[in-house]
């Protein structure tokens, strides 16, 4: 298969790692280098444990996805996809690099990303009907949150179109970009993900659409997502209460809530970090998501999909992963909460015309799922009143 010009040129140069390997031989040796060497290099040059990377050899072997060539080894191929998406580099770095022609180095990194997304369905997982350990064992959370499963959240993605096709893609400041969403669960997964939607669209459209079409995001029965006040609250998705503080940032360390809306925000946010420490930790290994890679739109919208998929089987088969470490934790939800003050509840503005724009809901419920976000707020404050009696 030929690649085109677009396609040789590879990914944007916005990020290139700070020192890359000096090549005196081929890529071959270099790859076989990098793998009887100290694992730290494996987890530098291809971004995962040795044995990790020997395991997903096997699995796209043995499922008759990737075979050796003439040339090329099943290893040295996924190197190569490794490498470029890991450090976000131009297929004519690569070629320098592993001393290939753009046209195979360009043919082998698309066989391993259909390969990869060939596999993915085994990688997105509907969440446990457990409670999650993260809620069970802290008391902000439990029994509260008892039938939370994880939350939701949308990005931006830096994406390369033609300028013909750059209206729809452009976001709200801007940038050209394709519009993702995903379900996270509590222990750095993705449970679901929909990307390709253009930088335009509304997150109304987009989780419309993640409900609602055939490869649906499901809910577990009885169980529900923390979704950000962009979404509605709806059966399923439990977003804040409007017109009330709710980022962590407007919660400083220490900071009593007002009233029962205030403290539900609270811990829903905190909660709901989630998100950004999931995508964090997948930007950090895969920095051509951070760029506008000059694939094919389709191959950019695949490179999303493949990278959470990846994500996922790396944390399930490395979970000390240093980059997983390094996201597991946020300062913010450490936050202690401190005596509530003396102040009459002020009851939040509805929210109906929103929720209602919701088409996939009809009005009762809609009026249910509120109900269920009321009843977990009732409890929580309650409780928090009284481990905190007036004095």
């Amino acid at each position: 298969m030929k690649c085109s010009d677009e396609e040789n040129e590879g990914v944007n140069n916005n990020h290139t790692p700070k020192e890359l390997p000096r090549l005196s031989s081929n890529g071959a040796k270099f790859v076989d280098e990098v793998l009887n060497g100290a694992n730290q290099r494996c987890l530098d040059n291809f971004r995962m444990d040795k044995q990790v990377f020997y395991n997903l050899c096997d699995i796209l072997e043995t499922k008759g996805l990737l075979r050796d060539t003439n040339r090329i080894k099943i290893e040295e191929q996924l190197a190569m996809f490794m490498f470029i998406i890991g450090h976000n580099l131009r297929i004519r770095s690569v070629q320098e690099l592993f001393h290939y022609s753009g046209e195979t180095i360009s043919r082998h990194f698309n066989n391993v990303l259909n390969a990869i997304m060939s596999i993915s369905k085994d990688y997105f997982q509907p969440p446990s009907s457990d409670v999650p350990m993260e809620i069970s064992q802290d008391p902000r959370f439990y029994p509260y949150f008892k039938d939370c499963v994880g939350a939701i959240d949308g990005i931006y993605v830096p994406v390369t179109v033609g300028v013909d096709e750059q209206g729809p893609f452009r976001n709200k400041k801007g940038l050209l970009s394709q519009k993702v969403l995903a379900a996270c669960s509590f222990d750095l997964k993705f449970c679901y993900v929909l990307a390709g939607w253009e930088g335009s669209a509304t997150d109304l459209q987009v989780f419309n659409s993640a409900i609602t079409r055939r490869n649906r995001l499901q809910v577990p029965e009885g169980k529900y997502y923390l979704v950000d006040n962009k979404y509605p609250n709806v059966p399923g998705f439990i977003a804040p209460y409007p017109h009330t503080p709710y980022h962590s940032k407007e919660f400083p360390s220490g900071y009593h809530p007002h009233h029962a809306c205030e403290l539900f925000n609270q811990r829903h946010s905190l909660l709901r970090n989630v998100t950004s420490r999931t995508f964090g930790a997948l930007k950090e290994r895969f920095p051509i998501l951070t760029a506008s890679p000059s694939y094919p739109l389709q191959t950019q919208v695949k490179l999303v999909v493949a990278a959470c998929a990846l994500h996922n089987y790396i944390r399930g088969e490395k979970p000390d992963d240093w980059i997983f470490k390094t996201y597991e934790k946020d300062a913010s939800f450490t936050m202690e909460e401190s005596v509530p003050p003396l102040e009459v509840e002020v009851q939040p503005k509805s929210d109906f015309e929103t929720q209602s724009q919701c088409l996939s809901f009809n009005a009762e419920e809609i009026t249910v799922a509120s109900q269920l976000r009321d009843s977990v707020t009732t409890e929580m404050w309650n409780e928090f009143i009284h481990n905190f009696p007036p004095v």
